[in-house]
């Protein structure tokens, strides 16, 4: 019989990874063996996360590079909806000894922000010991996926966003940051989601099975 606890489980990767097909995939197998289980994302999550979500998004496609956020404007934006999704979301789930699923989280900061636009880690460390209340992640599916089936899934998408439109050195950065934030971490899973097919989902619910102790 499973016996219930909360569990933080994140999904990271590009665009385009396949980790909100396979986040959206978990979820529904742990709601059928009726653990109660919730799925979020990030930037966003909640109402005020949401919002702050939209004026990042819309930031990114003004033409006028002058009229752009400067990067740590757009960090501090990013720690902000986090904050929100923390302290309204994610802990208040994980009291209640709830499943948390959740579409990315901080390795994305730490890939995006600091691999990829070089904002100082040290910054985001510092503000992370304070919004983050000791919440770390208890699982971390890594999706790796190669680069042309990563543009086919971009170009077949009915809405971007503004991580859909990075240029492709961007991509193949951020993927060796991801799987390099992963090395020698035991509760990290390294996958590749090329296929994105049905033994990818079966391999991460049988890790997330092994984790939540059940058959």
């Amino acid at each position: 019989m499973f016996k219930k606890k909360s569990l933080l489980i994140v999904f990271e990767g590009v665009e385009g990874c396949g980790k909100s097909y396979q986040s959206k995939k978990l979820f529904n197998k742990l709601k059928k063996k009726k653990i109660d289980t919730i799925i979020t994302r990030e930037p966003g999550g909640t109402k005020s996360a949401e919002l702050i979500r939209n004026l990042i998004l819309k930031d990114y496609f003004l033409k006028n590079n002058k009229d752009k956020f400067d990067k740590y404007t757009d960090t501090l934006l990013y720690l902000a909806a986090r904050n929100e999704h923390i302290k309204n979301k994610i802990k208040p789930a994980l009291l209640k000894k709830k499943i948390v699923i959740c579409d990315r989280f901080i390795d994305s900061t730490i890939a995006y922000q600091v691999y990829g636009k070089k904002v100082d880690a040290k910054f985001i460390n510092n503000i992370h010991k304070k919004i983050l209340s000791g919440i770390r992640p208890d699982l971390v599916f890594v999706l790796k996926v190669s680069q042309k089936i990563s543009r086919i899934r971009l170009i077949k998408r009915k809405s971007k966003n503004r991580y859909d439109n990075f240029a492709r050195s961007f991509y193949i950065k951020a993927q060796k940051s991801f799987i390099k934030i992963a090395k020698n971490k035991k509760n990290y899973f390294v996958l590749d989601s090329s296929n994105n097919d049905n033994s990818l989902e079966e391999k991460i619910f049988e890790i997330t099975k092994r984790h939540l102790g059940i058959k």
